[in-house]
């Protein structure tokens, strides 16, 4: 039998689909319904209940940083790392 989901979980599954950079494969998974299930009710609600492009591209801009921050500290660890061992081999 299909679960009914309330009108806010709705409503906030949709804006974090579109706000959270997260993919909406993602978001489904997280909150534990269907990718069809979430695509569709993006599909089908209204666009003045949809978030300011503003906001969207906000949060398009906070994963393309957080994605450039992952990548700086996976290239800054073996740095660091490689800084110790010579300063403990010049000892």
């Amino acid at each position: 039998m299909a679960r009914r989901h309330s009108e806010e979980f709705r409503h906030e599954a949709i804006r974090i689909a579109l706000t959270s950079g997260l993919s909406r494969r993602q978001v489904a998974s997280d909150l534990g319904i269907g990718f069809s299930t979430l695509s569709k009710w993006i599909q089908k609600s209204p666009r003045d209940d949809m978030p300011p492009a503003a906001d969207l591209d906000l949060a398009r801009e906070n994963e393309r940083l957080r994605k450039e921050n992952r990548r700086l500290k996976e290239e800054r660890d073996p740095l660091k790392k490689a800084t110790v061992f010579f300063v403990e081999q010049s000892k």
